[in-house]
């Protein structure tokens, strides 16, 4: 009996075997695996865009009815046919080994006329049988609820974010959703970006509804964040326990360094993270806005009442960081500054620039705002972990685009080498950041193919598939065969093994 261990001995060699040589991509044992994964939206993807009983979401509106607003003129009526290809593209997805999917739903879809209307049944049978596909592959659905679409029936009944009846409008619509899907859907998050669309849409006009204004952005911004608040208490109070499933919020988050080591410019970065990711999670997380929004904007800032603050206390069991670049910030409060980005009171008097001294901050891509700085990935997850207690993080989205043009061809485009380097740097990163304590739990590569990519239109390629668009041809990247080997390397780690010994012993 002295020599029970002997039985377990060859187990405990492969352990630490594994300990000294595989890379370790999860550093605390956690309940749930490390998830990999590509990600989508409906708008982007789908196409279908009346098919089933759909209505007009804004994003059909902006692109048929503005003109010049899209790059190369064209909508995403079509996109890549998600919506009759997704067999197609789950398969795809199991080539590459991918253990999750995020995709969002199209509101629209749903709900054509929001709370107005009906429920549309075809909405809801396409998305119970894309789950249950996904599923059947062994593939996570990990879901969010708007992805810049909203049904154009809010916008012109209402004016949809400017309004506070939109907060009910979104916790009718989560409520159907988390009914529906949340037996199956174990990820849910109520927004991709909604600094983006506050910023974007109300700010500087470029997406729908095409404002352009000095404070409709932060009027916006806080019936999003509101909106995040009632759809998340109702899944806490009623489906949570029940679905056992977890809810969070998906920012865009870019690291902003200081162009110099002065305080001023260390403050200026400090405000430029205030005014653009801080700007929601902090009174999602810590019920109030960022003190540098408090003493720039004074009254222009919106309050939140004693019944606001009840319902943001439900906060959120992960944050989504969408992360792609980096850049520098100069201080423009104490400094002069030419125009630019972020020089303005509605944007805390920073200036953003790829450059200092002539140098950019990372390796340019044929993208104009993209650069391969792989270490910001690390500083902004350290900066997350650090400001709000390391709750746990997803990379929501990551990659490298490209640019086509008259003189790029199909043979160039699928041998991404300059995609795999960005997604093998980042990557390490990222592990570096983990190494240190920051709790990740999965990433998600953008995007599973060539799409719609917004205000370029089909002209900036981002996925691990080439789209041929005349015929909707899927074909493999270089960087979906070196994923596939990624995942497959890295999916056995130390945690693994230290789980399967302990539940043997």
């Amino acid at each position: 009996m002295e020599f029970w261990f002997l039985h377990y001995l060859p187990l405990l060699l492969a352990f630490w075997v594994s300990f000294i040589l595989v890379p370790c991509t999860s550093i605390s044992i956690q309940k749930d695996p490390f998830l990999f994964g590509t990600a989508s939206s409906s708008y982007q993807f789908e196409g279908a865009y009346l098919s089933d009983g759909k209505g007009l979401n804004n994003w059909d509106t902006f692109t048929h009815n503005y003109p010049g607003k899209i790059y190369d003129g064209t909508n995403g009526d079509i996109a890549v046919d998600h919506y009759h290809r997704y067999l197609e593209d789950i398969d795809l997805m199991e080539y590459i080994g991918v253990d999750s999917y995020r995709f969002s739903i199209s509101w629209a879809r749903i709900l054509p006329k929001g709370r107005f209307g009906k429920v549309n049944k075809g909405g809801i049978d396409y998305y119970n049988k894309f789950i249950n596909a996904l599923l059947h592959k062994g593939i996570k659905p990990f879901v969010t609820l708007t992805h810049f679409d909203i049904p154009q029936e809010l916008e012109d009944r209402y004016g949809a974010w400017l309004s506070p009846e939109v907060q009910e409008d979104f916790k009718h619509y989560a409520d159907i959703c988390f009914r529906c899907f949340g037996d199956r859907v174990k990820y849910w998050a109520t927004f991709n970006e909604p600094n983006i669309v506050a910023s974007r849409g109300y700010r500087s006009g470029i997406f729908p509804p095409a404002h352009i204004s000095e404070t409709e952005h932060f009027i916006a911004a806080h019936n999003m964040i509101l909106s995040h608040a009632a759809a998340v208490d109702l899944y806490r109070t009623k489906y949570q326990n029940k679905q056992g499933g977890k809810i969070g919020i998906v920012m865009n988050a870019v690291w902003y360094e200081p162009i110099s080591s002065s305080f001023e410019d260390k403050q200026a970065a400090e405000r430029a993270q205030a005014f653009y990711m801080n700007w929601f999670l902090d009174p999602i997380i810590l019920g109030r806005y960022p003190k540098e929004m408090h003493e720039i904007l004074g009254e222009d800032l919106p309050a939140f009442s004693n019944y606001d603050l009840e319902k943001l206390s439900s906060g959120l069991d992960f944050i989504g960081i969408n992360h792609y670049t980096s850049f520098y910030i100069k201080d423009c409060m104490f400094s002069f500054c030419n125009q630019g980005p972020g020089v303005t009171k509605a944007e805390g008097y920073t200036f953003r620039t790829a450059q200092k001294e002539g140098i950019f901050i990372g390796k340019p891509t044929t993208v104009d705002w993209l650069f391969v700085c792989p270490e910001g990935i690390e500083k902004i997850v350290t900066y997350v972990k650090e400001r709000y207690n390391n709750i746990p993080m997803f990379i929501t989205e990551n990659g490298m685009g490209e640019k086509e043009d008259n003189y790029s061809t199909t043979k160039a485009l699928l041998n991404d080498v300059e995609r795999v380097e960005y997604m093998s740097s980042y990557l390490n990163a990222l592990i570096t950041a983990m190494r240190k304590g920051a709790d990740v739990r999965g990433y998600f590569v953008w995007s599973l193919l060539d799409n719609f990519e917004w205000l370029d239109g089909y002209k900036i390629r981002f996925g691990l598939h080439h789209v041929d668009y005349s015929t909707l041809k899927r074909t493999r990247k270089l960087s979906a065969t070196w994923y596939k080997d990624y995942i497959s390397n890295h999916t056995t780690t130390r945690t693994s093994y230290l789980v399967y010994v302990a539940r043997k012993l």
